[in-house]
C-alpha cells in the first residue's frame, strides 16, 4: 500500500478542545512552537511540560486492586512471585508506547478508531468489554475506600460516599491542567511505600532473589495461576490503553512531542513496577513465620497485619497507601471509559470544556462513579474474591485488547510512516500468545483441579517455542521479498496526522484474519466464564 500524503491540513480531531497549546501541570508548549530543544535545560522543562498521561495511566494502575493483588501474592506466597513484575516491564513500555503513537498522530480515543476502522460491530464488542471491566474495577476502588478508611474506624457508608463526590469535584474543573496537578499528588503520594519499606526492612538477598528466579511457593496451582493473571491483570490492563490515548489526545500532544511522551511511559512503567515489588516484599516481609502467613483476607487485613508485627505507623501508612490508590486508579479508570463514550457518540469529551460544555462526558463520569461506589455498599459482598477477579479478568481480556492496537499500529492509512516496525509486531506477538498461554493454563486448571500444572505450563511452552521457529522462519521470508520503502524524513515525520476518517478505506480482513478474530473471540468468552466458576469457588471456600 502506498504511503498516504499528507492532506491540506485537515485532520479526525473530533473535539476542537483537543487543539491549541500543551498546558501541563508544569508548563505550557505553544501549539505552533517547532523550536529545537538543544540544552539538556530546555528538554527536561519540556518533558515536565508534556510528563503526565505515562505517569499517570502507570500509576493509576497501582490501584485499589493493584495494592491488595500484590499484598496478597506478599502475604500467601512470600517473595516467590516478585519475578512476575521485571518481565512485565517491557510489556508496559511496548503496549503503551504504541498507545502514544496512536494518540498524537492521529489525536482521536482508542474507541473511536476501532469503531470506524474496524465496523460498529467489533467496537460495540471492544467498548462493550472495556465497560464492563471498567466499572468492576471502579468498584474495586471503593472497596480500596472503604478498607482504607475503615482501618481508621470511618462507617463505608461515610467514606464512600464522600470519596465518589470528590472524585467528580476533583475531574469537572473545567480545566485540564488543573486535574492533571490534582492526579500529580497522588502521584508522589504512592512513594509512601519507600518509608514504609523502610520500616518493614525486607532482606535485599532474597529479594533480589525473587525477582530473578522464577517459582511459587507450594508449586503451581490453579489458585496461584489465578494469582499470576492477576498480577499481569492489574499491572498490565486494557483501560490503560484507552486511558492514555485520549488523554494524549486531550493534552494535545501532537507527534513532535512523541519521544517526550515516551520518556514519560518508560519512567511511569520503572516507577509501577518497582513500587509494586516493594509491596510485595513489605508484606511478605511482615508475615513471614506467622500464623496469618498464607491467609490473605482483604487490603483492611493486611492494614492491620502490618500495625500488629511493624508497628502502628506501618499499618496507617499503608492505609493511607490504599487510600491514595483508590482514587487515582478511580479517576483514570472512569476517566478511561467517558472518553470511549466520548468518541464513539461523538459528544464533546475534554477536560478543558466546564460541565455545561460537555454534559455527556461528565454525566457518564459521574454516574459511573455513584453506581459504582453504590454496589460496595451491599452488606456481605466478598471483596476479597471481587478484587483478585476483577483483575484476573483484566488479564484474560488483555489479549484481544492487544490484538486491536496491533492492527491498528499496522494500518498505514492510520499511522502513515509512524506504523509499527517489524521487530514490535514479533516482540507483541509474544506477549499476546504468552497472555493467551496463561488464560489456557487457568481454564484448564478450574476444569480439571487435579492436573499437573508444571507440566502442562512447560508443554504450551514447549508448543510456543516451535509456532515461534515456525513464525520466524516465514517472517524472514516475507521479509526478503518486501520492497525497501524509502526513508521518512524527520520533519515530515513531526507533522504528519491521520487525515480525517471518512476519507480512508476501511481495511478489508482476509477470511483467515476473520477466523481467527472469531476464534479468539469465543476462546474469552470461554476463558472469563471458566474465570468466573474459579472466583466462586474460592469464595465458597474462603479462600479470597
Amino acid at each position: 500500500m502506498p504511503e498516504p500524503e499528507e492532506t491540506d491540513g485537515a485532520t479526525a480531531v473530533l473535539d476542537e478542545a483537543h487543539l491549541g497549546d500543551i498546558q501541563g501541570a508544569f508548563g505550557t508548549i505553544r501549539q505552533h512552537d517547532t523550536g529545537a530543544r538543544r540544552s539538556w535545560g530546555a528538554r527536561l522543562l519540556t518533558l515536565l511540560a508534556i510528563m503526565g498521561p505515562g505517569l499517570i495511566v502507570m500509576v493509576g494502575d497501582n490501584d485499589a486492586g493493584g495494592v491488595s493483588t500484590y499484598a496478597q501474592a506478599g502475604q500467601n506466597y512470600g517473595l516467590t512471585l516478585l519475578w512476575t513484575l521485571p518481565l512485565l516491564i517491557p510489556v508496559l513500555i511496548v503496549n503503551q508506547e504504541m498507545v502514544v503513537r496512536l494518540g498524537a498522530v492521529t489525536g482521536v480515543g482508542h474507541a473511536r478508531l476501532i469503531n470506524e476502522r474496524f465496523g460498529r460491530f467489533w467496537g460495540m464488542f471492544s467498548v462493550g468489554d472495556l465497560f464492563i471491566l471498567n466499572f468492576l474495577t471502579i468498584a474495586t476502588e471503593f472497596i480500596g475506600v472503604s478498607l482504607a478508611l475503615g482501618y481508621f474506624g470511618v462507617s463505608e457508608y461515610v467514606s464512600v460516599p464522600i470519596a465518589a463526590v470528590t472524585l467528580v469535584a476533583m475531574t469537572a474543573t473545567g480545566s485540564f491542567r488543573r486535574w492533571e496537578r490534582f492526579m500529580f499528588v497522588f502521584v508522589f503520594a504512592n512513594f509512601l511505600v519507600i518509608p514504609l519499606a523502610v520500616m518493614s526492612h525486607p532482606s535485599a538477598g532474597p529479594f533480589f532473589d525473587g525477582l530473578t528466579t522464577p517459582g511459587v511457593q507450594g508449586g503451581f496451582t490453579s489458585t496461584s495461576v489465578l494469582l499470576i493473571i492477576a498480577i499481569v491483570g492489574t499491572t498490565v490492563a486494557p483501560w490503560q490503553l484507552f486511558f492514555q490515548q485520549s488523554n494524549i489526545v486531550d493534552k494535545r500532544i501532537t507527534p513532535r512531542w512523541i519521544n517526550y511522551e515516551r520518556a514519560d511511559t518508560v519512567i511511569g512503567s520503572i516507577v509501577v513496577v518497582v513500587a509494586a515489588a516493594l509491596l510485595i516484599a513489605i508484606v511478605a516481609a511482615a508475615f513471614a513465620g506467622t500464623s496469618q502467613a498464607g491467609h490473605f483476607t482483604n487490603a483492611e487485613g493486611v492494614a492491620r497485619g502490618l500495625q500488629h508485627y511493624v508497628g502502628r505507623a506501618a499499618g496507617a501508612m499503608f492505609a493511607i497507601i490504599l487510600l491514595n490508590a483508590s482514587i487515582i486508579g478511580a479517576a483514570a479508570v472512569t476517566l478511561s471509559t467517558s472518553y470511549a463514550f466520548g468518541d464513539v457518540f461523538g459528544a464533546h469529551h475534554s477536560l478543558h470544556r466546564s460541565f455545561r460544555d460537555a454534559k455527556f462526558f461528565y454525566s457518564v463520569f459521574s454516574a459511573m462513579v455513584l453506581l459504582a461506589a453504590g454496589i460496595v455498599l451491599i452488606p456481605g459482598a466478598p471483596l476479597g474474591v471481587i478484587t483478585t477477579g476483577v483483575q484476573a479478568l483484566a488479564g484474560v481480556l488483555l489479549p484481544s485488547a492487544t490484538v486491536f492496537l496491533l492492527l491498528l499500529c499496522n494500518d498505514k492509512e492510520v499511522l502513515g510512516p509512524w506504523v509499527n516496525r517489524p521487530w514490535l509486531n514479533v516482540v507483541s506477538g509474544i506477549i499476546v500468545s504468552i497472555l493467551l498461554m496463561l488464560s489456557l493454563v487457568l481454564m484448564a486448571t478450574t476444569l480439571f483441579s487435579s492436573i499437573d500444572v508444571t507440566a502442562l505450563a512447560l508443554i504450551l511452552g514447549g508448543v510456543l517455542l516451535v509456532s515461534y521457529v515456525v513464525m520466524a522462519a516465514v517472517l524472514v521470508r516475507a521479509r526478503k521479498r518486501r520492497p525497501t520503502e524509502p526513508p521518512v524524513s524527520k520533519e515530515r515525520r513531526a507533522n504528519w496526522r491521520m487525515p480525517p476518517l471518512n476519507l480512508l478505506s476501511r481495511p478489508k480482513w482476509s477470511r483467515g484474519r476473520v477466523v481467527g478474530m472469531w476464534a479468539l473471540r469465543g476462546y474469552l468468552v470461554l476463558a472469563v466464564i471458566l474465570l468466573l466458576v474459579k472466583a466462586i469457588q474460592l469464595g465458597l471456600h474462603g479462600k479470597g
